[in-house]
């Protein structure tokens, strides 16, 4: 019987890194781009050489910017995969992309070479929050690519949307909602703001978060309690405009929930494919180098593993499913452990529900709505001693 694998393939180039952007991105020249793509061929190649047992269940392009690539190169890496490893004739096969950044003929080259699902990193449709977050493109030019990409026949386009933006507050989110919600994407992902270390925000406002995460007054970042009414009002808008909420994050039409992702709540083997890819295979943890110019001179050698011990396995089951909407099952911990939940768990459990944080029934462990609003005070329950 074959195994499922994820693939995920990182191309680390932007026009421009944004100053909230802690991932692993920078601008580049087109020859070392190239350059660049030719090593990730390698590196495909040498894994589908050594994981002929998988098949592949999904396929994720992300950055950087995939799509700031050049578009011969893209199909090029995607023909690699194809030939390299056995991939499902079903797979979800999704590129990240940015506005300003496609063309018709770009996207219609994507579609061509297996490309079903794109996720469209909007933001904002503000232009001065999108100013502020120091995104290339404007509002006007994301709708221009949105149609581009319907046009070209991709019928599963995710809109991913940052809150807690300097400055914003609950009305403005709702208005960059109602505005995405009329162009009907199939998916949203809406996260909260996160100051990163290293980042030119935290620099800018490293003092702010502090207050915020602190409960205090905030100068310029909405306070705590402003950015608990914005998910409040993301969750109860999204539900009254037909998507259903399945992530902390994460809210779909029917049928569109993004499988890569489950893959990774869910604990799928993954395997991660370019610059600085982590990858969980057989609770293995790898992680590529992520130094450009070793990577482009040995692909498939710069790489560190790390066994994942069953305690932590315990502890990323609980903290990953948790996240989801169904949270999870005793049946999938007997399954993934050989022993019953309540007998790592049961002390956590009991004093949760309790405390009215988890929706416990049916074999099914959930965050109540009260236990998604502390999510960070329930997960730490989930720790083992």
């Amino acid at each position: 019987m074959r195994n499922n694998l994820e693939l995920y393939v990182h191309i680390p180039f932007c026009v421009k890194k944004c100053g909230y952007c802690d991932f692993l991105s920078f601008s580049c020249d087109e020859h070392t781009q190239g350059k660049y793509a030719d090593a990730l061929m390698r590196e495909i190649k040498a894994y589908g050489a050594r994981m002929k047992d998988y098949t592949v269940s999904t396929i994720y392009i992300g950055g950087g910017t995939p799509s700031w690539l050049d578009e011969n190169k893209m199909s090029e890496i995607l023909d690699t995969v194809y030939t390299s490893f056995q991939v499902s004739k079903e797979a979800e096969v999704s590129m990240e992309c940015n506005p300003g950044t496609v063309t018709a003929a770009k996207l219609e080259q994507y579609r061509m070479a297996g490309i079903n699902r794109l996720s469209i990193g909007l933001q904002s449709a503000d232009n001065e929050e999108l100013k502020i977050l120091g995104r290339i493109h404007t509002f006007e030019q994301f709708v221009k690519t949105y149609e581009l990409a319907r046009n070209a026949g991709f019928s599963n386009i995710n809109v991913d949307l940052i809150n807690g933006i300097p400055y914003q507050t609950c009305d403005k989110f709702l208005r960059t909602l109602q505005k995405v919600v009329r162009l009907k994407p199939n998916h949203i992902s809406a996260y909260s703001l996160i100051i990163e270390k290293g980042t030119p925000f935290y620099e800018r406002y490293k003092s702010d978060a502090l207050k915020q995460e602190a409960g205090m007054p905030t100068d310029v970042l909405p306070t705590e309690e402003e950015v608990c009414r914005i998910y409040k009002m993301t969750q109860e808008y999204l539900d009254k405009a037909g998507y259903i909420q399945y992530e902390i994050s994460n809210f779909a039409q029917p049928g569109y929930e993004c499988i890569h992702n489950i893959g990774y709540w869910t604990r799928e083997n993954y395997l991660g494919l370019g610059l600085g890819a982590a990858s969980l295979i057989e609770n293995v943890r790898y992680a590529n180098t992520a130094d450009l110019y070793e990577y482009m001179k040995e692909p498939a050698k710069n790489r560190t593993a790390d066994e994942i011990s069953r305690k932590a396995q315990m502890e990323e089951f609980m903290f990953l499913g948790l996240r989801m909407k169904e949270g999870v099952t005793r049946e999938r911990f007997f399954r993934e452990f050989g022993i019953p939940i309540d007998g790592i768990y049961h002390a956590a459990l009991e004093k949760l529900k309790a405390e009215g944080m988890l929706m416990i029934r049916e074999g099914r462990i959930a965050l109540s709505e009260k236990g998604a609003d502390l999510s960070n005070y329930v997960l730490a329950q989930f720790l083992i001693d």
